[in-house]
């Protein structure tokens, strides 16, 4: 229940985070490096005063490159999804993470995944489709098909990340995200420059790149390790519904009564799910 409740409290500082990037009028390039590289400076920053630092070289390992190249992905591919698609569109590919993880969780280490975790998936999944399949602008471009394929990459790479955070306690966290973090935002101002980068919102690019990214993914990170990573990425479902409500009230964009219907469907089953865990987690005290 700590990890689900940590994972909770990520995902709802995390839900801004489309419309702060609809906010900030930047490209795609100038997004990735304002967000990588702060966030990358926050974690190792973090990881300093933490004295992780002096576990680095443990990321010299598979499962370290492994999550280092998940969170550099993550950190690249998400902004170009939002600003190439619409951001129901990308929040829908994003909400495959509970597919992947469990997938990946089977492949990599075997860990059987529960019928009520099953069930959930196709309830929750069924919530977020009738969420999204409502009369709007819906109409999938060249360009929309780019930035799905970029939520899905963000779907995989956060299960990835998820998954071998869960079953290697001994990585260290921090410079893991800020290393990978801070790998995808050199890339991209390479090819990008300051001037791009402070031609938009500052304010709202500044918020999501040293305040909603760090601490929402720190949040879920350390999540991971005390739930499946299956449990975070069901918990991260909630983005899905959340996000477009806050791109409505600032934005204008009127949510119609199949995202209502939804959203409330998907809200109810992770309550339920959440419930199960409770009680799997606390029997009752035999009289």
């Amino acid at each position: 229940m700590k990890g689900i409740l940590l994972a909770c409290l990520g995902v709802l500082i995390l839900t801004p985070d489309a419309l702060l990037i609809r906010l900030s009028g930047l490209d795609a390039a100038p997004l990735v490096a304002w967000r990588g590289l702060a966030m990358g400076a926050c974690f190792l920053v973090a990881a300093t005063l933490a004295g992780q630092m002096r576990h680095y070289a443990r990321l010299a390992s598979k499962v370290g490159v492994g999550l280092v190249l998940a969170q550099a992905a993550n950190a690249t591919l998400f902004a170009p999804a939002i600003a190439m698609a619409p951001v129901a569109l990308v929040l829908i590919a994003v909400a495959t993470v509970p597919i992947w993880a469990a997938v990946l969780s089977w492949l990599l280490y075997r860990q059987p995944t529960r019928p009520a975790t099953w069930v959930t998936i196709v309830v929750v999944c069924a919530g977020i489709v009738l969420a999204m399949t409502g009369k709007g602008d819906m109409a999938i471009s060249p360009l929309a098909l780019i930035g799905v394929a970029c939520g899905l990459g963000v779907a995989l790479s956060l299960a990835l990340s998820f998954t071998l955070l869960r079953h290697n306690p001994d990585i260290p966290l921090l410079p893991a995200i800020g290393t990978g973090s801070m790998l995808a935002g050199l890339t991209a101002f390479s090819v990008t420059s300051p001037a791009a980068m402070g031609a938009g919102t500052t304010w709202a690019i500044a918020v999501a790149s040293f305040l909603v990214l760090p601490l929402s993914f720190y949040l879920m990170s350390e999540a991971s390790r005390h739930t499946a990573s299956v449990n975070v990425s069901l918990v991260l479902l909630l983005e899905t519904v959340l996000g477009p409500f806050w791109v409505w009230w600032f934005l204008a964009e009127t949510p119609n009564i199949n995202m209502i219907t939804g959203g409330a469907i998907v809200i109810t089953t992770l309550a339920l799910y959440l419930r199960h865990l409770r009680r799997r987690a606390w029997p009752p005290v035999p009289a």
